[in-house]
């Protein structure tokens, strides 16, 4: 190691970040500078991939937690070519691949869009069990390091001790983190806010664990060295290093270690940049530049990469060579194809809880699926999850060939896991917990929304139908929220999400099938506790034919005779109380009633106009009822439709007796329709009279 040239190289790192962040005059500086040093030896003499195919399957992956570092991943990645300088200087504007906190991109070297800390290395875990779930079924020729690097503020959040608690349980050797340990968060320093010995904290989960200067490249070698040679535990390297490596001010005094430099450009934080950029050699009318003694270094650098990629290639071609069928499979799962299941085969127990309906399809996966894994957070027997864990193994330390996850009591991570897993490519990611507990979850479906992840989530214990447990674990605001991803685009233009929640068993089915098909979104399926009436199927037909219309967001579930006097309009649990209610209606009050199941009210939105029309058709009263917000139905019952919903948390109560209290009965149903029919018909005389 020359180690002159190292120092220069990570000295050209810190000039490129503090520039990017100066010209944008917004940005983190102090990080980069101090992380610099280990970003090049990573990047140098330790990562492995392709220069000219960055998404190459079997490259490592370096995931960055702290994302508001990314000026620092940013100048690695243009050392490397994949990012311009002319790039680099469009730092946090319009339409920059270098947005100020990175966004996924493959192509050019960024693993993962990074910003809420703690959420990188969780999803790095993800990429670490995928990568020895893939290793136990094809062998160590898919074998890659998952490196990642995590700062003070990282290690402080929540969900540090469930990543690092389950990566020591797990023995992933080939999990390797490096925690820039600076001692400085964004408003103080971190003696302010902990005292605590993270080394022995990550010992006692397994972990093997030391620390270093992290601004010194031999100690960063060496350290990265012993990470990759160690066979049973994940290794952290505590780099110790100096915010704003570098900085000086005005006068050339050494403004290092300073908490402003951290979320400000230098100029901004008290030092001096034109002066910074000259003590760190470089020249300050020209700082947007690579030395060509460092240009001339990463050149043979890459030369080495693309050898060490082409024997690594080469090997890998021979090994399908020999094993053609393994070989088709490991293409068949990195192309992301849909699962394929006889869905229409799958039998499911008549009025059953949809929760019970999803085991039944989970249990089929199991059988015939390799390429998923299915998590639960302490609650398989509860969530259902385990119908499919009875088909098949835990995965456990040292022994990846099974497909079922335990996870713990840790919702976020095990989030930021699915994650992880559907990042790395070819497994479907597959989630369980109560609904009410998706709210531990919601930092990482945001990023799984944003970022266009295919992770399924079984979110079960819909409603306040849970019942005896009482409000604290009754979901009643949840749908609303969940559904207003439904509502977004991600950046690629798309629907962000897809919210399912199935009206019985047979929608159930269907709703899986909607899931898995789904390969550019993530996907909820909200499931009851409590049993649920079938709906009834048409004549000469079969209920899982009927429920296919649930493809398209909504459908007509039972409708009358003629000409409908209302719809009623609901999804889950209450299409069952409607089409009671319905017939009520019909026998006691002459009422024509159409039931509509909306499982998805975007999907639905997305559908043709005289689809929907078909369904909905404009002039005739909608009355919707969720045992949710009734914002979640508001916007398909129209501007004259009423959406009827919980106003209050739920209660402690065995759920038949919540439905008679809440009103979610057949005979509620009529005396809300009676009463909307009213209004509804008054509505229409004002209106008439405006014109």
């Amino acid at each position: 190691m020359d180690v002159k040239l190292m120092n220069r190289a990570a000295d050209n790192i810190r000039i490129l970040s503090a520039a990017m962040v100066e010209k944008a005059n917004s940005g983190h500086p102090g990080g980069p500078m101090g992380g610099a040093d280990f970003i090049n030896v990573l990047f140098s003499e330790f990562l492995r991939f392709d220069p000219d195919d960055f998404s190459w399957p079997l490259r490592d992956r370096f995931f960055l937690d702290a994302g508001h570092m990314s000026p620092m991943l940013y100048s690695a990645l243009a050392l490397v070519g994949a990012y311009t300088l002319d790039e680099l200087q469009q730092f946090r504007q319009w339409g920059s691949p270098a947005p100020g906190h990175p966004e996924r991109d493959i192509r050019r070297g960024v693993e993962n869009t990074s910003g809420p800390l703690g959420l990188g290395h969780g999803m790095a875990l993800g990429a670490a069990i995928a990568e020895r779930f893939f290793a136990a079924r094809f062998g160590e020729t898919v074998e890659h390091k998952t490196y990642v690097y995590i700062s003070d503020g990282g290690i402080q959040e929540e969900i540090s001790a469930g990543v690092g608690r389950l990566a020591g349980h797990l023995g992933l050797s080939r999990f390797i983190m490096f925690y820039d340990s600076n001692d400085i968060q964004l408003s103080h320093e971190t003696a302010k806010v902990t005292s605590e010995d993270t080394a022995k904290k990550y010992e006692a989960w397994g972990w093997r664990v030391e620390t270093i200067d992290g601004n010194n490249a031999e100690e960063i070698r060496a350290a990265l060295a012993r990470a990759n040679a160690e066979t049973e535990r994940p290794s952290l390297i505590i780099g110790k290093t100096i915010m704003g490596k570098g900085a000086v001010t005005a006068d050339g005094k050494s403004f290092e270690r300073q908490t402003s430099t951290h979320g400000q450009p230098l100029s901004k934080a008290g030092a001096s940049f034109e002066r910074t950029v000259v003590n760190l050699g470089g020249d300050p009318h020209n700082p947007f530049a690579i030395f060509p003694d460092v240009a001339a270094y990463y050149a043979k650098v890459l030369d080495r990469k693309r050898a060490e990629a082409a024997r690594r290639r080469k090997e890998h071609e021979e090994w399908e060579r020999k094993n053609p069928e393994l070989a088709a499979r490991f293409r068949r799962y990195l192309n992301g194809e849909a699962i394929r299941l006889e869905f229409d085969t799958i039998q499911q127990k008549p009025n059953c809880a949809t929760r019970q309906a999803s085991g039944a399809v989970l249990a089929e996966l199991a059988k015939n699926v390799d390429n998923i894994i299915v998590m639960s957070a302490d609650l398989s027997n509860s969530d259902n999850t385990d119908a499919f864990l009875k088909h098949t193994t835990e995965i456990q330390k040292g022994d990846f060939s099974g497909k079922f996850l335990q996870i713990g009591v840790s919702e976020l991570t095990m989030a930021a896991i699915a994650n992880g897993i559907a990042l790395h490519g070819g497994i479907v990611p597959v989630c369980g917990t109560f609904f009410v507990f998706s709210d531990y979850m919601k930092p990482a479906v945001r990023l799984a929304a944003l970022m266009a992840l295919p992770v399924k989530y079984v979110w079960t214990h819909d409603a306040f139908r849970v019942g005896e447990d009482g409000p604290t674990h009754q979901p009643v605001e949840q749908e609303a929220q969940i559904r207003l991803l439904e509502k977004m685009n991600n950046l690629e233009g798309k629907r962000s999400m897809l919210v399912l929640r199935p009206a019985d068993a047979a929608e159930t089915t269907v709703a899986w099938k909607m899931a898995l098909e789904n390969t550019e979104t993530p996907t909820a399926l909200l499931l009851s506790r409590q049993p649920i009436a079938d709906v009834p199927p048409r004549p000469g037909s079969t209920r899982y034919a009927d429920a296919l219309a649930a493809q398209r967001g909504a459908y007509i579930a039972v409708d009358c005779g003629g000409a409908p006097d209302i719809i009623l309009v609901a999804n889950g649990s209450e299409v069952a109380t409607l089409i009671a209610g319905a017939a009520l209606l019909s026998s006691k009050k002459g009422i024509q009633a159409r039931v509509v199941s909306v499982i998805s009210d975007a999907l639905f939105r997305e559908q043709p106009e005289e689809y929907r029309q078909s369904v909905i058709p404009f002039g005739v009263p909608a009355l919707g009822l969720t045992a949710g917000l009734a914002d979640s139905l508001a916007g398909v019952v129209g501007p004259l439709g009423k959406a009827v919903g919980m106003t209050r948390f739920g209660a402690s109560a065995p759920f038949k007796v919540l439905d008679e209290k809440f009103g979610y009965t057949a005979d509620n149903v009529v005396a809300l329709v009676e009463t909307y029919m009213a209004q509804y018909k008054a509505m229409r005389t004002r209106i008439a009279a405006l014109t």
